[in-house]
């Protein structure tokens, strides 16, 4: 025992020196290791800052479960939670306090680009790693930050996939879209969404006829459902949270509103709330998102079943990915051996991990460049039909018989 012990210390001292970590000691056990996470658990945004949570939470339970961190002597993970409430300057008191007084060894956080991108400036500061399972403003991994990794991908590759998914069903349907209404929420991941869309709508030769900004807090939306009437476009694009989602959805159904296409940023389309408020009027709806329960993948499945039982809900889009992002962030404490931030950061900077590996249950792998973006993120097109959610684009990502209903149904034809 005693020289397997030695072998396997040795091994881990190989491991640490091949990707630049300072020589390791051998470590005494403690108890727990406390993680950081930043989201939305009030607001405008809860429901989906409750559903992100909760698939840490899991993660959390399933590694802990497990034996902790073994390098650490079995050491389990503590979730350290702190309350966005969706304000960019609480988000930053709220970072300084977890790194400060709370002593976490690293932070996730915080879904909402607004809140995300001052936050990774406190973490930058003082050389704490930050996690970014699921924020899209381009600029938060174009600082030069190096503790900033961001497991999703951006809006730059999102508008893109939008816009280039919706010519390809045009032009082989023979029903193209062009003309665009663009709706989105009036803070950074809106802006950002809105911007990319233009930038690919010149592209393609579309044309946008509506480009309607409004506050993701507002108690009504009436006046950009008339808009959207009086606009008349083919394709409606959405970058929403999940009450303005839920109110302009309504609203359209109302009114009766039939453009050929609507798609979804993720965000609120895919937190399972929406489709629980909305009901039949949320069939027919695209979403560009990175992951689903229903992909081509039986881990995911397996994983969603689970969550589902306990939680009582699908995993959305953001729950799945902050699952995975807690399994990259306990490999990396893993393979570091100790809880130095600076030692789990240059681990994170060098890690590798694939679909299906435990807890990866996205369809891409993980792996962050010098910016810290992940290189394999990309998007999958999911439409509701039925009232579910479902992975139609690309077909090896679908599961069989899964097909595209393009356009979208008039309301007299539903």
């Amino acid at each position: 025992m005693k020289r397997f012990n030695h072998i396997a210390f040795t091994l881990l001292l190989a491991l640490a020196l091949a990707v630049g970590l300072s020589t390791p000691s051998p470590v005494a056990a403690q108890d727990t290791v406390k993680i950081g996470i930043l989201l939305p658990l009030s607001g405008p945004a809860a429901p989906i800052g409750v559903n992100s949570l909760n698939g840490h939470k899991m993660a959390v339970e399933e590694i802990n479960a497990a034996g902790g961190i073994p390098t650490l002597g079995g050491a389990k993970i503590e979730l350290v939670v702190a309350d966005s409430g969706g304000d960019p300057k609480n988000g930053l008191t709220q970072a300084e306090r977890l790194i400060t007084k709370d002593k976490v060894v690293s932070i996730m956080g915080a879904y909402q680009s607004s809140v995300t991108y001052p936050s990774t400036q406190v973490a930058e500061k003082y050389e704490v790693p930050y996690i970014v399972p699921s924020s899209y403003k381009p600029e938060i991994t174009e600082r030069g930050f190096k503790y900033t990794f961001r497991v999703c991908l951006t809006t730059d590759l999102s508008g893109r996939e939008q816009i280039a998914f919706m010519e390809r069903m045009g032009r082989l349907s023979g029903k193209p879209v062009k003309t665009l209404g663009l709706i989105y929420e009036n803070s950074d991941w809106g802006i950002s969404s809105a911007d990319l869309w233009k930038k690919y709508a010149a592209k393609y030769n579309l044309k946008v006829v509506l480009d309607e900004p409004y506050p993701s807090n507002s108690s009504t939306l009436d006046p950009v459902v008339r808009k959207i009437k009086r606009a008349n476009p083919d394709a409606l694009l959405f970058a929403s949270y999940t009450s303005d989602a839920i109110l302009l959805a309504k609203g359209i159904a109302q009114q009766k509103i039939n453009p050929m296409v609507y798609m979804g940023t993720a965000g609120g389309h895919a937190d399972p709330v929406f489709i629980q408020n909305v009901g039949e009027a949320s069939n027919y709806y695209f979403d560009l998102a990175e992951t689903s329960p229903d992909i081509d993948l039986p881990i995911a499945r397996e994983t969603n079943a689970k969550y589902k039982k306990i939680y009582g809900d699908d995993m959305s889009d953001d729950c799945i990915k902050c699952y995975a992002s807690t399994y990259v962030l306990a490999k990396a404490i893993e393979m570091a051996a100790n809880t130095n931030p600076k030692d789990i950061r240059r681990v994170l900077s060098n890690i590798k991990m694939i679909p299906g590996q435990k807890g990866i249950i996205t369809p891409y792998g993980i792996e962050f460049d010098e910016k810290g973006q992940n290189i394999h993120a990309r998007g999958v097109v999911i439409q509701t039909l039925k009232q579910k959610r479902v992975v139609v684009y690309p077909s090896e990502l679908a599961l069989p018989g899964a097909s595209i209903v393009w356009p979208t149904p008039t309301w007299n034809e539903r």
